[in-house]
């Protein structure tokens, strides 16, 4: 599997405080977890959202929006739910 992280994705990444960007990590890891062994992780709370485009949990706080697309992982965005909302309705 690759992964990409789009230059929206690593401006706000860039901008977290260091522990949000630590469960963002985390959740990251979890998920690649997830693609290389086929079963779900504890908590990693993955949800479908529109066409092509998935969110998963990062905390409380956080959410992290990616496409999959055959061994390709595009990571969108990284925000808190409104800024997810809001991204969603500009794309």
């Amino acid at each position: 599997m690759r992964y990409r992280l789009t230059p929206s994705y690593e401006r706000r990444f860039k901008s977290l405080p260091g522990d949000r960007k630590e469960k963002v990590r985390k959740a990251l890891r979890m998920l690649a977890a997830l693609f290389e062994t086929g079963e779900m992780p504890a908590g990693l709370g993955l949800k479908s959202l529109t066409a092509g485009v998935w969110e998963v949990r990062a905390g409380l706080a956080d959410r992290v929006l990616f496409q999959k697309n055959a061994d390709l992982v595009e990571f969108l965005i990284v925000g808190t739910h409104d800024e997810v909302r809001k991204y969603l309705k500009e794309r």
